[in-house]
């Protein structure tokens, strides 16, 4: 198979790349949905075969109701691997391809799972909205702000099912935590703080080099800026340079960032401000290694806290993540805090429940927990069918990822404390913050102005 970009169908058919065209109609083709029984099978394009992607088809492939009828990534080592899995399982070998629009343009296909680089998480989203597909999207929602509310439009204009992959929006225990808060079981909740404090090695600085055979390189960096191929800008550590990503604030917190959200009830906030800097790696990424941001709502102030030079601070072992057991809060890396007027609550991500804390230090309330990764992922299948809202509303997840975007702004304008106008999603008089807001693209994979 070439790994040269695919030119073979009308461009504007399949793809955003005219704005003006499509804001015309002009050839573009809108697929409904295909009519969902009870019954009937739901089939699946998976878009990224990495790590993520590869723990998501076997979840799926656990299911008896779905099929994976195409296989998509820009490394055809992914893809291959990838495909090869799916047909042991299954005894049939999905279809595979560089190019997801070829998975948009069969209309045996229900639903897209893109499990892509952040800066692939939009436009596909949005494409496949408008060919008539669902789509499950990794999280983090978008690499901008701008894109987020373009995938919100494309779901709502097209009646897509969109759910973001946030599954705790899926386990019991968070919902149950949040109906606690709402009913005043905290009293007044005035501060909350989330963690993401870990440990990750050094990214030491490579040469640009050719791609790896094999690789649709141009398909890989798709809306971002062309450059050199280079190991550092490629698969994972991506995460820590902004033209595909925004550091661990969006690569993992945002899970954190999320829950805490649904907890307090609150959409946008006011103003933000950030502080950190790369003060302990000092190696070949751009986003920092230390990092505060400081959200602040009416009556309510959320702070952000990240490290990853902090060994003592651990996620929950995996093997506890299944158990009913609370995590060890003080070493705990991913954890949410709030702080009412009645009682301290302490929250865990990966499973590991809630407890809440009275004025005593004694434990007024407690909930165990699991993980919610098949629950959200069944979720979303169940929503195909019935066409409700998902758990993880793109909408939802949108204004989630929003405020990991508005602290990094923060950082990469100086660490100023910008004001945010919640009904236009810009910041207020400052226009060097707003152009953090939003990205055009690299042509042909931009997103237009209208969906």
């Amino acid at each position: 198979m070439s790994t040269e970009t695919p030119n073979r169908r009308d461009f504007l058919r399949t793809s955003v790349g005219a704005a003006a065209g499509i804001a015309a109609g002009v050839g573009l083709r809108i697929m409904p949905a295909r009519a969902q029984g009870a019954n009937d099978r739901i089939v699946f394009g998976v878009m990224g075969a990495g790590g993520r992607g590869g723990f998501l088809m076997s979840r799926l492939l656990a299911r008896k109701d779905v099929d994976i009828a195409w296989v998509c990534d820009a490394d055809s080592g992914r893809f291959g691997a990838a495909a090869k899995s799916v047909e042991q399982k299954t005894g049939t070998r999905p279809k595979t391809t560089f190019d997801f629009r070829e998975v948009l343009d069969d209309s045996h296909v229900d639903a897209l799972l893109v499990a892509t680089p952040d800066h692939w998480h939009a436009l596909p989203t949005v494409l496949a909205c408008q060919a008539g597909k669902d789509v499950y999207v990794e999280k983090p929602a978008t690499h901008n702000v701008w894109e987020g509310r373009k995938m919100v439009e494309a779901a709502r204009k097209y009646e897509r099912i969109v759910q973001l992959g946030t599954q705790n929006r899926s386990a019991p225990y968070v919902g149950h935590a949040a109906e606690f808060v709402r009913n005043g079981g905290l009293g007044d909740v005035h501060f909350v703080r989330v963690r993401n404090m870990k440990e990750r090695g050094p990214i030491k600085p490579v040469k640009d080099e050719p791609a790896p055979e094999g690789v649709n390189y141009d398909i890989w960096l798709g809306p971002a800026p062309k450059r050199p191929f280079n190991r550092n800008h490629f698969h994972y550590s991506w995460n820590w340079y902004w033209d595909y990503s925004g550091g661990d604030i969006i690569n993992d917190a945002v899970h954190q960032v999320d829950m805490a959200r649904w907890l307090i009830g609150q959409d946008y906030p006011k103003s933000v401000v950030c502080t950190g800097g790369a003060f302990s790696l000092r190696d070949d990424s751009e986003t920092p290694d230390t990092q505060s941001v400081q959200w602040e709502f009416d009556g309510l102030t959320m702070v952000f806290d990240l490290t990853l030079w902090t060994p003592y601070m651990k996620k929950m072992p995996v093997a506890q993540r299944a158990l009913d057991v609370f995590p060890e809060w003080q070493f705990y890396a991913m954890g949410v805090e709030l702080y009412g007027t009645k009682g301290l609550m302490l929250m865990g991500r990966h499973g590991g429940g809630w407890q809440v804390f009275g004025a005593d230090w004694d434990v007024t309330r407690q909930e165990h927990g699991l993980e919610a990764h098949d629950d959200h992922l069944a979720n979303f299948i169940d929503c195909i069918r019935t066409r409700q809202r998902p758990n993880a509303d793109i909408e939802e997840g949108h204004k989630s990822t929003l405020l990991c975007h508005l602290g990094n702004i923060s950082y990469r304008v100086g660490g100023r404390r910008l004001h945010f106008d919640a009904a236009k999603e810009r910041f207020i008089d400052d226009e060097e913050a707003s152009r953090h807001l939003k990205r055009a693209g690299r042509s042909p994979w931009t997103m237009p102005e209208r969906v």
